[in-house]
């Protein structure tokens, strides 16, 4: 019967909604969706297609394959949300699905949030998310979230840094003593590095490639710093001047120099993360170095890199991906703890 009536009353749930993909966590339970942040719609209609299934997965198959009267649509980019309408119709599919009855009252969610948002963004989120079904909203900053879900010692009075490399942002943070003492978010992470790719391509291959072509070349040969054996991998496209289909070889060297702009931004906020640091936490910087999360971190290199243009050890967090997910959730299963440093839809609204 208490097992029936907490269901009832609706599991508290933790939010990383993502440009790239969105993770829902569930209290006591962990991770219990993690689907792409794309919703297919009807033209003209703003119906989900496939009788309102058309999000997640389903809809990211769709991405360059949809007939003219099916619009596949991202309702975040950089880290915000641009859609308010379909950000609230994949948020209300995502928690539907993440309950586990259909008969249970609005929970309470905790959302990751970039450090670049605006008031105004903000206010969307809240609104966006009470409107799908949560009953309160808190946020926190997804650097914070990013670097509890690492198990980075961020309560004690020692210097931590995490640079989380998301789909849309970049977020890097220095911590202490559960606060943010530096931080900087910057709107670059693997949208900016796929859409830099197709660039490169089209400019100097004369093929013009979709972005899911080419976060593929970037996943399975991209690098940012050289490496001992070169690879390689062939992409298939649109010749520029002819439009007509043409297959290519592209090296992991080209995707290396596509991607040098993106980085080099990526690397300057770190370094002005620095800046805002004092040589005391700077010194423990030296010693415990830094943790790299999210998907962009993936990159192979990329640590090297970040080792070598800021003097600090880097290292990829075991499970980069869903590092502000298990932050999130770690907050919200001690809520209790961490309320009096997070936002609230009760204070904002």
């Amino acid at each position: 019967m208490l097992h029936r009536f907490r269901e009832l009353l609706g599991s508290d749930l933790a939010i990383d909604l993502g440009t790239a993909n969105t993770l829902i966590s569930v209290a006591g339970e962990g991770i219990v969706v993690n689907e792409p942040s794309v919703v297919a719609v009807a033209e003209g209609s703003r119906r989900v297609v496939a009788e309102g299934c058309a999000v997640g997965h389903l809809a990211r198959q769709m991405i360059g394959r949809a007939p003219g009267g099916i619009h596949v649509v991202r309702p975040l980019r950089e880290g915000v949300i641009t859609d308010f309408d379909l950000c609230e119709v994949m948020l209300r599919y995502f928690l539907r699905k993440s309950q586990r009855s259909r008969w249970t009252m609005r929970s309470r969610a905790l959302i990751g949030a970039p450090g670049c948002i605006t008031p105004v963004e903000k206010r969307a989120l809240y609104h966006s998310a009470l409107r799908a079904g949560a009953r309160q909203v808190f946020l926190m900053p997804e650097a914070k979230a990013a670097a509890i879900g690492v198990g980075l010692p961020i309560h004690e009075p020692v210097a931590s840094m995490i640079c989380d490399v998301g789909g849309g942002t970049t977020e890097t943070a220095v911590l202490s003593m559960s606060e943010i003492i530096a931080s900087q978010s910057v709107r670059v992470g693997g949208d900016l590095m796929d859409q830099a790719l197709v660039e490169y391509l089209r400019r100097t291959r004369n093929l013009r490639v979709s972005a899911p072509t080419a976060e593929r070349l970037r996943i399975e040969i991209g690098s940012a710093s050289p490496k001992d054996a070169e690879l390689t991998q062939d992409a298939n496209g649109v010749d520029v001047v002819s439009g007509l289909p043409r297959r290519i070889t592209v090296t992991s060297s080209q995707v290396r120099e596509a991607l040098v702009e993106p980085l080099t931004r990526i690397i300057d906020s770190i370094k002005r993360t620095l800046e805002g640091c004092t040589p005391d936490l700077v010194s423990d910087l030296v010693d415990q170095g830094m943790v790299l999360a999210g998907g962009g971190s993936l990159l192979r290199g990329l640590d090297r890199l970040i080792t070598a243009e800021t003097g600090l050890p880097a290292r990829v967090a075991p499970e980069a991906l869903t590092a502000v997910a298990r932050g999130t959730l770690i907050c919200l299963e001690q809520l209790d703890r961490y309320r009096p440093s997070l936002e609230s839809s009760d204070d904002e609204l």
